[in-house]
């Protein structure tokens, strides 16, 4: 049985679109998702992912309690780990251009149970972060129609019983707030799983709107805001060392570990890898290049926002907010920002939304979920079952469950998603030298190494009660696995 556990699937070299052939990918019965994403798409929809609650949120968090303005540091830190994935990210999404991501490319290189293993820690990933990501939704959400009563006169508040999560997590105790469940973010993740379910072209297309919304108010806070940045904020450039995980070296690593959470999301491209028109062309560009363009808007707006005002008063739940509320001549642009986080959080949750019925997509086509995950619309050609359980399941989450649990696990999750890939990569090239690659990784073992050591080493950096929240949601997991998925596994079967 046990060698049972780390039987791989074989991977057949995929048709190329440039050659008029057809592009299926290797599993079989996936071909009726409808290809009909471009780069530009590809391109869009990871920068959908990407900036959202990072910039908005974690970004002061990050700086006023572990890092200062070396957050900066932090940020290339982080972005040096996930440009190491996102190159092997590549090579396996444009040979093996099927929906399951990571959970995929790991069955192909390293077994089915490891590959259960990273396909359950993909769920921490896309579902609990479209839940994270949905509370500050809420937040942002409330402020910004408290913002608009505010400027006709009002003195409106929002329903404090349905504003929260009825606890708060912070300093690793819960507490009551007060609140019954929080409405807003239950009705976000109702509304973008309703545009889930009628199609991946509709979600795009929503989703680039949205990116070019965000996108130029976070240009308009760079430009607007770099007239108010005061060199003397950035100084000392890494605070002494308080103990601990406070400021110093390691409060820089633990930002890196926090602000992680901030480029989940590229990943979620290679989930679309099936409904690309050309992924050997295609899903490369994608995952590459919103990396790059959301690495330097995040290093450049952490700068900004340090250096308008001292890190120390940046703890909050909308730092952004918060600096541009310095400045009165401002007061236009922090109203600006509140719209722009309210788009920014909402394409994250389409994109993260996206992704999970996808992974389980794949999984239920290789037999390791009940067969109803991998239901295709006859008409939109979604997994419009999976997408409905998530749905239901994301929106449970976001109204009872406080932020900081959700993004606790979430970054958990996907370093060792990456950290798999990453190995996953090399093993390939020593077992299948034979396979087309349109995509290689330059030096890959060395890059391989370093993305795996890398992602390995944020985990490290993890507080003991994240890894026991980890090591619960495994052992659930692998209970699901061994009382459904292996009996049930097709490539076992055949």
């Amino acid at each position: 049985m046990f060698k049972d556990l780390f039987v791989t699937k074989p991977v057949e070299p995929a048709g190329h679109v440039d050659a008029g052939e057809p592009v299926e990918g290797s599993l079989q019965g996936e071909a009726n998702l409808k290809r009909v994403l471009t780069a530009r798409h590809l391109v869009l929809l990871g920068i959908g992912a990407i900036i959202g609650a990072g910039i908005f949120v974690m970004t002061g968090q990050a700086a006023a309690n572990h890092a200062g303005p070396a957050i900066m540091l932090s940020f290339v830190l982080a972005g040096i780990a996930c440009a190491f994935a996102g190159l092997c990210y590549a090579e396996f999404a444009s040979m093996i251009p099927v929906s399951g991501s990571a959970y995929s490319y790991t069955y192909a290189t390293l077994g089915e149970a490891v590959a259960w293993f990273v396909g359950w820690s993909l769920v921490l990933e896309y579902l609990f972060a479209a839940s994270a990501v949905a509370v500050g939704w809420s937040a942002y959400t409330v402020s910004l129609m408290e913002s608009i009563a505010h400027m006709f006169g009002s003195d409106w508040k929002f329903p404090a019983l349905f504003a929260s999560a009825p606890v708060t997590y912070a300093n690793g105790q819960f507490s009551a707030t007060g609140s019954l469940f929080n409405l807003p973010a239950v009705l976000i993740v109702a509304g973008v799983g309703y545009l889930c379910y009628i199609g991946i072209r509709q979600s795009a297309t929503a989703n680039a709107i949205i990116v070019a919304v965000k996108v130029t108010v976070i240009l308009a806070l760079i430009g607007f805001g770099s007239q108010y940045v005061n060199p003397d904020n950035w100084v000392p450039f890494i605070p002494a060392h308080e103990g601990g995980d406070r400021f110093g070296w390691p409060g820089v690593l633990r930002a890196a570990s926090i602000v992680f959470f901030a480029y989940i999301g590229f990943d979620a491209v290679s989930t679309a890898a099936q409904e690309a028109k050309n992924p050997q062309r295609d899903m490369p560009i994608g995952i590459l290049g919103s990396l790059v363009t959301c690495t330097l808007l995040y290093i450049i707006v952490a700068a900004v926002l340090t250096g308008m005002v001292p890190y120390t008063d940046l703890g909050t739940a909308k730092p952004v907010a918060t600096a541009l509320e310095r400045y009165p001549a401002l007061g236009w642009l922090k109203f600006a920002v509140e719209i722009g986080a309210v788009a920014g959080l909402t394409s994250v949750i389409l994109v993260m939304l996206m992704g999970q019925p996808r992974i389980f997509f794949a999984m239920a086509r290789d037999g390791l979920m009940p067969r109803f995950f991998g239901a295709v619309h006859p008409r939109h050609h979604t997994p419009h079952k999976a997408t409905v359980v998530v749905a239901i399941v994301a929106a449970l989450l976001a109204a009872f469950f406080p932020l900081g649990v959700l993004g606790d696990l979430v970054s958990m999750g996907t370093l060792l998603a990456f950290a798999t890939v990453c190995i996953g990569v090399l093993i390939l090239r020593r077992t299948r030298p034979d396979l087309p690659r349109s995509f290689r990784v330059p030096m890959a073992p060395l890059i391989c190494i370093l993305g795996a050591l890398s992602c390995l080493a944020l985990v490290g950096f993890m507080g003991w009660y994240n890894w026991l929240l980890l090591a619960a949601w495994t052992a659930v997991g692998f209970l699901i696995y061994f009382g459904y998925g292996y009996r049930h596994s097709k490539l076992r079967q055949g």
